[in-house]
């Protein structure tokens, strides 16, 4: 009797102790996902870019001059000339094929039919350069990026490039965030992306760059947010096929089913394809290739219409890092108009893209 009591008391002493603890590690390991959520917060290292507005109680007559004067002054507290009146940054070593150059900020603005030489018709997605310019450039010995590796002393040999796109009003910017332009002595950008870029291929700030950055013919790699969808079921989110439609299943057409956590394991295995958030995650897609390039408008054609994103998104546009797709001779470290060189034409088409002006069927003569 004394022996059963002494079991007892032990289980009972092992539930009170060690049963909560194994709650509590479930309930931690449970929310481990390989994808977790995108973060909804705002990054530390970026200031607040607006403020809120308020009625300044201004005339209609001193509107219309302030924006006269922001236009004609690419800016309203501009105190300083751009960098770019003493010289460019020319690159010491050229161009091999370790070399990383820098990307562009482009926004995707619809998709359009195209035709190749061999009559076959493709679909490709336009991507707008608008109003990119370097704004800072951090060297190696400045740039501390986050490195996921098993080794915590990992030297860093490429800088970083910070590019900005869409020029904004600057009357709706906090002081912090005009600064950053104000040291640069650019425009005040709307988005602010970062590339990594080698030694010998930075930029000095206010460098504008244009889509003859890239020649029609090289692969992309592209890198966006997908659409945001909200939260979605298995079907739509996963493409579970969903329970029978008859055959007595009742309110249970649409619904995952069993998702195999009884008998011992008791819990939701980590990873398990549930009804959740689904979109405006970052994806990459590798490979992509340059169909056609207009210099006058800034706008690039890429083959394919599955670039992450909605219609009015930005992403970011480099150089792939496909081995058997890699660029041979790129503009190095970007293009810059020359008088040796002149004036690009204003579309540029790949070798096996079928330009709208030439004929489709010629006719040669009857000797």
């Amino acid at each position: 009797m004394t022996s059963i009591l002494k079991t007892l008391n032990s289980f009972q002493l092992f539930n009170k102790c060690l049963m909560p603890r194994l709650d509590m590690m479930a309930v931690l390991t449970r929310g481990r996902r390989q994808n977790p959520p995108p973060k909804k917060r705002h990054p530390q290292w970026l200031p607040k870019p607006t403020h809120v507005l308020y009625d300044e109680a201004l005339t209609k007559e001193n509107k219309e001059f302030l924006s006269e004067y922001i236009t004609s002054n690419d800016g309203l507290h501009k105190s300083r000339e751009s960098p770019l009146n003493t010289e460019l940054i020319q690159p010491s070593e050229p161009w091999c094929p370790k070399t990383r150059r820098t990307g562009l900020i482009g926004k995707k603005i619809g998709v359009y039919p195209m035709w190749l030489k061999n009559g076959k018709r493709v679909t490709s997605t336009l991507i707008q350069i608008v109003d990119n310019e370097v704004v800072k450039y951090i060297p190696p010995e400045e740039y501390n990026p986050v490195v996921r590796s098993k080794f915590k002393n990992v030297k860093v040999k490429n800088g970083c490039l910070v590019l900005g796109a869409i020029n904004i009003d600057p009357q709706q910017l906090t002081k912090e965030y005009f600064g950053i332009f104000d040291k640069a002595g650019v425009t005040p950008k709307k988005v602010l992306m970062r590339f990594t870029v080698s030694p010998n291929a930075a930029l000095q700030p206010g460098t504008p760059l244009c889509a003859a950055h890239f020649k029609p013919g090289e692969y992309l790699d592209i890198r966006g947010k997908t659409v945001d969808r909200g939260f979605q079921g298995v079907m739509k989110r996963w493409g579970f096929k969903g329970m029978p439609a008859s055959h007595g299943v009742t309110k249970t057409h649409r619904r995952p089913g069993n998702i195999g956590s009884g008998g011992a394991l008791a819990r939701v295995v980590p990873g398990t394809k549930m009804p959740g958030h689904m979109g405006n995650r970052w994806r990459i897609i590798r490979g992509v290739k340059i169909l056609r390039v207009n210099t006058k408008y800034n706008v690039i054609w890429v083959l394919g219409h599955n670039i992450p994103g909605e219609i009015n998104t930005m992403c970011y546009l480099y150089d792939t890092i496909l081995p058997t797709k890699k660029n041979t001779s790129p503009h190095f470290p970007t293009y810059f108009q020359d008088e040796r060189t002149g004036e690009l034409p204003e579309n540029l088409y790949a070798d096996d893209l079928h330009p709208f002006n030439d004929p489709t069927i010629e006719f040669q003569p009857e000797s």
